[in-house]
């Protein structure tokens, strides 16, 4: 589990990276789909990472150390916001991109998407683009707690069928508030920083 999480710093390109071999994992996800308070939730913090009342505020990496330097936590902005002007939308996918393809830390990728709605063009293409670079994916559904037990499994089995998830990546369903669905999720994100 992770008995320790800290925030280092924040970076808007590569300028601000932090430069030494330890691994990471990258968490991607729509504005607004949970993710900061998914961060909290698995690091038994409340305010590690600061959970906006305005989708698409954060534009900048976050690093936070875990576990002593085991591996780190990279958060990204959240995508697919529409009040965003274009610039901001285009220095977000080329800060992405640079990440993405050019980072030797980044071992996989925990990507969220809402276990309510089917995923969105934007979760696709980002998922699409994640295993045409051959990146590993931890698929992490949120909101378990707001999805009726008779719909639990059509959801999810809609949802890999949406994004034509990767029979080698993982799928858990979240809820944030019930710490029993994020106990276990560390142990995914070893077999992540493991995974070849």
């Amino acid at each position: 589990m992770i008995k320790q999480a800290i925030f280092i710093k924040s970076a808007a390109d590569k300028t601000g990276w932090i430069i030494d071999e330890i691994p990471e994992i990258v968490f991607v996800g729509r504005s607004n789909v949970g993710k900061s308070t998914f961060i909290n939730a698995i690091s038994n913090q409340n305010k590690l990472a600061k959970v906006s009342q305005i989708p698409g505020k954060t534009r900048l990496l976050n690093f936070f150390d875990i576990n002593n330097g085991l591996f780190r936590i990279v958060d990204a902005p959240g995508y697919g916001y529409a009040k965003v002007n274009e610039k901001m939308r285009m220095d977000f996918a080329e800060m992405m991109e640079d990440y993405l393809t050019t980072r030797t830390n980044l071992k996989g990728v925990c990507m969220l998407v809402d276990l309510r709605h089917k995923p969105t063009n934007d979760d696709k293409e980002m998922y699409s683009f994640f295993k045409s670079i051959g990146l590993n994916v931890l698929l992490v559904a949120t909101k378990l707690d707001k999805v009726k037990k008779n719909d639990i499994i059509k959801n999810e089995k809609m949802i890999k069928q949406e994004l034509k998830m990767n029979s080698d990546d993982q799928f858990v369903k979240v809820s944030s508030p019930d710490k029993k669905t994020v106990i276990g999720i560390y142990q995914e994100f070893i077999n992540l920083l493991e995974r070849e």
